[in-house]
């Protein structure tokens, strides 16, 4: 699970585009990067946690605009790289950029503020409303602070958000009234109102019922068309938890990399048993994936592979 993101001060966003890259490379604020930089690359990057190998060396691109799932067992390694991906996490060797800046050479709270965090998880304890609940994606905390007060356009943004994800009907309803589904849609609504470059979703739909997930997802894929240059990373172990605006898939699997690239190319019967170690059938049907336990005429053919 990552860390809250920082607090977001006001015109953040315009005072690090301002920033000069000497400064970047001085471990100060980044500066806005050139939109041909990926959003994410790790070359040949390994991590360790005391004398436990966590990853091994593992090399992956994203390019801004994509939509990639990252799957694997319990253990394999997803929570450690999306801690890079969210620039939470330094890698014992190797090296990893995020939007185009450097881990070691950039202000890493700074950078964090381009980047949001739907983490389903979410230990609010207080009775705010979903538009308090969605605001405190600028300050970055878990309830609303005792002095701060959102500016009209903060507010502004915030209900148009909430709009554009179907919750305008639930703005004023109270936290712990709102059904799971919608719980799923504030965090987004929440998560995109810093307006950020990349969207990282940490099995956002543990909990929820079918209903409701499937209601999450159409939200995740309604992106897509209304951002369509934001980056996301959504990791869970189901490929029934996959959004049907995914582009690109990765499968980890003992702390390396069994497959990445496009989708339909990684999620196929072979490379998801591969990651699994278990023979799995991967079946795709209306741009949705599934998986259940191969039958037993394919486990030779499958675990030969």
């Amino acid at each position: 699970m990552l860390a809250e993101l920082a607090p977001v001060p006001k015109r953040s966003f315009e005072t690090i585009t301002a920033m000069n890259s000497s400064a970047v490379e001085n471990g100060a604020a980044p500066t806005a990067p050139a939109l041909s930089q990926p959003a994410v690359r790790l070359q040949e990057v390994t991590f360790r946690r005391g004398e436990t190998q966590i990853l091994r060396p593992v090399n992956l691109e994203i390019q801004r605009g994509e939509h990639w799932a990252l799957l694997g067992p319990n253990g394999a390694g997803k929570t450690t790289i999306l801690g890079f991906c969210g620039a939470q996490v330094h890698p014992t060797s190797g090296t990893v950029d995020v939007l185009g800046h450097r881990l070691g050479r950039v202000d890493m709270q700074q950078l964090r503020r381009h980047i949001g965090h739907v983490n389903p998880r979410h230990s609010l304890r207080s009775t705010m409303p979903v538009i308090e609940v969605v605001l405190t994606g600028l300050t970055g905390t878990i309830e609303r602070p005792n002095r701060w007060r959102p500016e009209p356009e903060d507010i502004a943004r915030a209900d148009a958000i909430i709009t554009e994800l179907g919750l305008a009907y639930r703005r004023d309803t109270r936290w712990p009234v709102l059904s799971q589904g919608e719980r799923g849609r504030a965090l987004i609504a929440r998560a995109l109102v810093a307006q950020p470059e990349m969207l990282l979703l940490d099995e956002p739909t543990t909990g929820l019922d079918v209903a409701a997930r499937e209601q999450f997802l159409e939200t995740v894929d309604q992106l897509r068309h209304s951002q369509p240059d934001l980056t996301t990373i959504l990791v869970t172990h189901h490929l029934e938890e996959l959004p049907t605006s995914t582009t690109h898939a990765v499968l980890v699997s003992h702390g390396e990399i069994v497959s990445a690239g496009p989708a339909d190319v990684v999620l196929t019967s072979e490379k998801v048993s591969r990651a699994f170690d278990h023979p799995i059938s991967v079946i795709k049907e209306d741009d949705r994936w599934a998986a259940r336990s191969a039958p037993s005429r394919q486990i030779g053919k499958m675990l030969n592979t």
